[in-house]
C-alpha cells in the first residue's frame, strides 16, 4: 500500500508562482495554447559534490537533453473547453499503460478547477510540426510537460473568469471557480460549457498567466485511480489489436530462422494463395506474408509455406560467441589494481526482451497517392517520415495515427510493425491488419543487448580512492528519435569529444552517487547488428547492478555494515533520505533463518531518487520447490520501496510503477533471460521467457512516497528497475555467501523445450478449454 508523509516543515519552496505566458487561440470556443520561451523551466541543475567531482549526467541528464530539443515547439499544444462542460487535450506522448493520460487530466483538472471526469485525453496523430517534442521515453513525458500543460489549463480558466466577471460587470477578482462552475457572491452562476463559445478569440493574442500555489492542490498530490481503469478491467479498453479498419483484414507474416534473413526461395506461393480464407500472399523484406479472412486462416498459411532463406544479420552468433567479442572489446581500466586494496569484479549480463504484454501489430492502408497507419508508436513523427519515404510518398500524404498500447518497455520507441504492415499493404494494394505472433516477438522483435561491466575500486584507510567501471555491449540502436535530438542539442551538451549516440547517451544517464575520488564510468560496443533497443531504465539496471554489488564487497573489505557504508559515502541528501526511510519501514537488520537474507539497492537518475530493500529466500526448500513450467530458485518474499519523484502528482500511480519496476528487477536478477544460438533466441513465447511470475514476486510489499522535495515532478517511470535489480542482487549475494556475477543467475538452466524454428509460427492450439478457468 502507498504511504505518503508530508509536513509543513518539509515542503519545498514553491517555485509556481512565477507569470508564464501563452495564447487565446482563434476557434469556435475557448481554446488556449502555451508559451514555453523560460528555459529555467526545466529540471534544476545538480549542484557540484566534492570529493568526487560532478559527472555529465550530474549537470545535464537524458531528461535535460529531451526539454531543450523539445523547447521550441512546446508552445503548439493547447487545452481547448467545450460546450458540454468538458476539457479536451490531444496528448501528444503515448499510453503504454504507464498512466500518462491519467496524470496529464489531473494537471488539468487541477488548474482548471474541473472534475477530472470531464476532461478528455486522446492521443494525438503524428505531428511533424512538433519537431522533436512528440517522443514518449527516458521517462521525460511529465517532466517536459508538466508546466506547459499546466499554463494552458490556468489561461483557459483565467479567460472564463474574465468573460464571466465582464457579463456580470463586476470584478474578476470577485469570481470564482470551482468543479466546472463559476461563481459570484451575489449568487450569479455558470457552467464552463455555457461560456465556452463567449470566452473564445476570433484572434490569436497573447497574454500572461500565474499558475495555482501548490498549497492549494486539491487534485495534484492525491492518489487518483486511473481514468480508464474500469474500462480495463471490464474489456471495454481498446488497444491496438481491438481496432476494426474497413477491408483491414488479418494478416500475419512467415519469418526465418535467423535474425533478419531474407527469402530466397518460395516453392508453393500459389498453392498456399489458393488455401481456404487466404485473399494475398507476398514476399516481404524478411519474410513472407499472408492475408486472410481470420488470424487463424493466416496460421495456416503461413505454416504450409515451402521457403528456402538467406542467412541473416548475426547468423552464427551465440551467447558464447557474442560474451567472447565483449570481453575482446572491454576498455582498460586506469588505476593498478593494489591487490588487498582493491575490488575488482566483472559481471555478465544476458540478452533480454523487452516484448510487451500485446503483440505487435499495426493497420496499414496504403493506396497509390496516401496512406494511412495504426499503431502505437513512440515516436510517431520519425515514423511518418520514414514510413513515407519507404512508400514513396510525399510525408503529408502519410496520416500516423497513434494508439494506444499494451505495454512498451521501449519496445514501442521503434516502428519496425508499423513500417512492415506498410511494405505489406502497399506489395498487396489492400488494407492490412498486421499481427506479430508472440514467438515473432521474442525472436524478431527488439532485445536488450548482451553485455559486460568491469568493475575496479581501491580504498585506503578507509577511503575509497578510485571507482572505475567499463560497460561493453553489442550495439544498442538508436536509430529513432532520440538520436535527432542529441544531433541538435550536442552544443548545449556538457560533453568533449565525439561521441557515439550510444556514449552520450550512456553519459547523460549513469553516474556514481558516492563519494569514491576519482570515479569514471565508460561505454564501448561492439558493432554487432541485432535487433536491439532501449528497455526499460536503458544502461542502468546492468551497470546499478554491479555497482552496488561491488558497494556491497567495500563495505565488507572495510569492515562495516552495507547500509552505513552506503550512509557515509552517499554525496545525495535525497538518496540518504530514501535509504534511511528504506531502512526504517524495511526493519534493516532484523533477524531471518540462514539462507535469508536482506540487500538494498539504491538509484538516482532522472531527477529523482529511489531506494529498495528486499529479502530473499534462498533456503534448499525454496530454491527447489516444484513449479509448474517454470524455472524455480530464490524467491523475493518482502520488498519496501521509497521513491522521492520531486514534486510526486500522482501516488498511486508511482506506486504502480514502482511496484512494475520492481517485477522487472526480479525477473532481470533471478529468471528472465534470452538464450541466443545459432543467430536467433530460443525462446519463443511468454511459457519459454521466465518473467516474475505469481509464484516469484514477494507476498509483502510496501511502498513510500516521500513528501515534496522540488517544485517539479521528477522522471519515475523507470528509476524502479534499476533499484531493485541491484537490491536483489545485493540480498542473493548476503544470503549465499558468495557475490553473483552472471545474470540472471539461471541462465544456465534452459528450463524449456524450445520451440521449432521452422515454420517460425507454432499451430494453432486446440486444447484451449483444457487450460479454461
Amino acid at each position: 500500500m502507498a504511504e505518503q508523509r508530508r509536513s509543513p516543515e518539509d515542503a519545498p519552496p514553491d517555485h509556481t508562482r512565477r507569470r508564464f505566458l501563452g495564447y487565446l487561440l482563434a476557434a469556435p470556443t475557448l481554446a488556449v495554447g502555451v508559451s514555453w520561451a523560460d528555459a529555467s523551466l526545466g529540471a534544476p541543475e545538480a549542484e557540484a559534490v566534492i570529493p568526487s567531482l560532478p559527472q555529465p549526467e550530474n549537470l545535464f541528464d537524458l531528461g535535460d537533453l529531451q526539454n531543450l530539443a523539445a523547447l521550441p515547439t512546446s508552445g503548439l499544444i493547447g487545452v481547448q473547453v467545450n460546450e458540454d462542460g468538458t476539457a479536451s487535450f490531444a496528448l501528444h506522448r503515448t499510453e503504454v499503460g504507464q498512466g500518462i493520460t491519467t496524470t496529464v487530466a489531473m494537471i488539468i483538472a487541477e488548474e482548471l478547477d474541473l472534475p477530472i471526469d470531464q476532461v478528455r485525453v486522446t492521443l494525438a496523430d503524428a505531428r511533424p510540426e512538433l519537431l522533436m517534442n512528440q517522443l514518449t521515453g527516458g521517462s521525460n513525458s511529465v517532466r517536459s510537460i508538466f508546466t506547459p500543460v499546466r499554463t494552458a489549463s490556468a489561461l483557459a480558466r483565467q479567460q472564463l473568469v474574465r468573460t464571466a466577471a465582464a457579463q456580470w460587470q463586476v470584478p474578476e477578482g470577485e469570481v470564482t471557480t470551482r468543479d466546472g462552475v463559476l461563481s459570484h457572491h451575489s449568487g450569479k452562476t455558470a457552467t464552463y460549457g455555457s461560456l465556452a463559445k463567449a470566452a473564445a478569440s476570433d484572434r490569436t493574442v497573447q497574454v500572461s498567466i500565474t499558475l495555482k500555489a501548490a498549497t492549494d492542490f486539491r487534485v495534484l498530490g492525491k492518489p487518483q485511480n486511473r481514468i480508464d481503469a474500469h474500462d480495463i478491467v471490464t474489456g471495454r479498453k481498446r488497444f491496438g489489436m481491438d481496432l476494426q479498419v474497413p477491408n483491414a483484414k488479418p494478416c500475419m507474416v512467415r519469418r526465418p530462422p535467423t535474425i533478419n534473413g531474407t527469402v530466397k526461395t518460395v516453392r508453393n506461393l500459389a498453392a498456399v494463395k489458393a488455401m481456404p480464407g487466404i485473399t494475398d500472399v507476398a514476399v516481404i523484406t524478411y519474410g513472407v506474408a499472408v492475408r486472410g479472412e481470420t488470424f487463424g486462416q493466416c496460421i495456416d498459411g503461413l505454416r504450409a509455406l515451402d521457403v528456402d532463406w538467406n542467412p541473416g544479420t548475426v547468423a552464427g552468433e551465440s551467447d558464447a560467441t557474442v560474451l567472447a567479442k565483449l570481453k575482446k572489446a572491454q576498455l582498460p581500466l586506469v588505476a593498478p589494481a593494489l591487490g588487498a586494496l582493491s575490488v575488482d569484479a566483472e559481471f555478465t549480463f544476458a540478452f533480454a526482451s523487452n516484448a510487451p504484454l500485446e503483440p505487435d501489430n499495426a493497420i496499414a492502408d496504403v493506396r497509390p497517392d496516401r496512406a494511412e497507419i495504426w499503431s502505437t508508436l513512440k515516436v510517431p513523427i520519425d515514423a511518418k517520415q520514414d514510413i513515407a519515404r519507404q512508400l514513396g510518398l510525399p510525408a503529408d500524404k502519410v496520416v500516423v495515427h497513434v494508439v494506444t498500447g499494451g505495454g512498451s518497455f521501449g519496445r514501442h520507441l521503434f516502428h519496425d510493425v508499423a513500417a512492415e504492415a506498410a511494405e505489406i499493404s502497399q506489395k498487396m494494394g489492400k488494407p492490412v491488419k498486421l499481427s506479430w505472433t508472440r514467438t515473432d516477438d521474442f525472436r524478431q522483435g527488439r532485445t536488450h543487448p548482451m553485455c559486460v561491466s568491469r568493475v575496479r575500486a581501491t580504498h585506503l584507510l578507509g577511503n575509497v580512492l578510485t571507482y572505475e567501471q567499463r560497460h561493453v555491449s553489442s550495439e544498442t540502436s538508436f536509430s529513432h528519435g532520440l538520436g535527432e535530438m542529441i544531433t541538435s542539442t550536442a552544443a548545449e551538451l556538457p560533453l568533449v569529444g565525439n561521441y557515439s549516440f550510444a556514449q552520450t547517451i550512456f553519459l547523460l544517464t549513469q553516474s556514481v552517487p558516492y563519494n569514491f575520488g576519482v570515479a569514471t564510468q565508460l561505454l564501448n560496443e561492439v558493432p554487432l547488428r541485432f535487433n536491439t533497443g532501449s528497455m526499460r531504465n536503458i544502461y542502468s539496471p546492468n551497470v546499478v547492478c554491479a555497482r552496488e554489488l561491488v558497494v556491497d564487497r567495500l563495505a565488507a573489505k572495510l569492515g562495516k555494515d552495507p547500509v552505513a557504508f552506503r550512509r557515509e559515502f552517499l554525496k545525495d541528501d535525497r538518496l540518504r533520505a530514501v535509504m534511511d526511510k528504506a531502512v526504517e519501514v524495511g526493519q534493516w537488520g532484523r533477524a531471518l533463518p540462514k539462507g535469508v537474507a536482506q540487500g538494498i539497492g539504491l538509484h538516482t537518475e532522472y531527477r529523482g531518487a529511489v531506494a529498495m530493500l528486499v529479502e530473499v529466500d534462498c533456503r534448499p526448500e525454496t530454491v527447489n520447490r516444484p513449479i509448474v513450467d517454470g524455472v524455480t530458485g530464490p524467491r523475493v518474499t518482502r520488498a519496501t520501496i521509497v521513491i522521492d519523484a520531486g514534486l510526486p502528482l500522482n501516488p498511486r500511480g508511482l506506486e504502480a510503477q514502482m511496484l512494475g519496476g520492481l517485477n522487472d528487477g526480479i525477473a532481470l536478477a533471478l529468471t528472465s533471460s534470452l538464450h541466443m544460438k545459432d543467430g536467433i533466441p530460443l525462446e519463443g513465447s511468454w511459457d519459454n521467457y521466465f518473467y516474475t511470475r505469481q509464484w516469484n514476486t514477494p507476498p509483502e510489499v510496501k511502498v513510500v512516497v516521500m513528501p515534496p522535495t522540488t517544485g517539479t515532478p521528477s522522471g519515475a517511470g523507470e528509476i524502479g528497475v534499476a533499484a531493485a535489480f541491484a537490491a536483489v542482487a545485493t540480498a542473493y549475494g548476503r544470503a549465499t555467501g558468495t557475490m553473483p556475477t552472471s545474470f540472471p543467475i539461471n541462465h544456465g538452466t534452459l528450463g524449456f523445450e524450445p520451440y521449432p524454428l521452422q515454420p517460425s509460427t507454432p499451430a494453432s492450439p486446440v486444447n484451449g478449454l483444457d487450460s479454461a478457468f
